[in-house]
């Protein structure tokens, strides 16, 4: 069961049908919608201010949700795909958005509806990504606008996929869930 630790009087808050991996740690002010999944070695840490995150979100494998004191949250919209050690630290991202692998997405940093941070990119504190648009490198500059249909196709696939994927550990006998 995932490690579930209340702090400062907040206790996370889990949505239901969300899958948790056994070994996911969830601080303090975090609030989960319905149909997450937190994946292995992942770890929100809503201790030093709130992370807020919406329905049917992947945060994959080893990666790292955390806020400034006082000054930054998280804020994540529905249907977000979070790739393997990825840091959110204090950012607001959109619906739809995809953030690839290794990426670093800092403080008071926005990415919008439907947009694309490549993998390993670094975005920077204050950073304003449009919707649908392509961003990638260290530090993170503007790549491309990713056709809107061509943008939602995939990232819905991977959202809607990482949902398929979670049943396959909480509803293991499920013949749907087989695929």
């Amino acid at each position: 069961m995932a490690l579930i630790i209340p702090v400062r009087g907040f206790t996370p808050e889990i949505g239901p049908d969300c899958f948790l991996a056994e070994n996911a740690t969830i601080i303090g002010d975090t609030v989960l919608g319905r149909d997450c999944s937190v994946w292995f070695n992942t770890v929100l840490r809503g201790d030093v201010n709130s992370i807020r995150i919406g329905n049917c979100v992947n945060i994959q494998d080893g990666s790292v949700l955390h806020t400034l004191y006082q000054k930054s949250t998280i804020e994540i919209g529905d249907h977000v795909s979070i790739g393997h050690n990825v840091t959110i630290h204090g950012a607001k991202i959109r619906d739809y958005a995809l953030i690839g692998m290794g990426a670093v997405v800092m403080d008071d940093a926005e990415v919008g509806e439907g947009a694309i941070v490549a993998a390993g990119s670094v975005v920077l504190s204050r950073t304003k990504i449009g919707p649908n648009e392509l961003w990638g490198g260290a530090p993170a500059k503007f790549i491309k606008m990713v056709d809107e249909a061509q943008s939602r196709e995939i990232n819905r696939k991977i959202a809607h996929n990482y949902l398929m994927y979670s049943r396959w550990y909480t509803h293991p006998d499920d013949p749907d869930n087989l695929k």
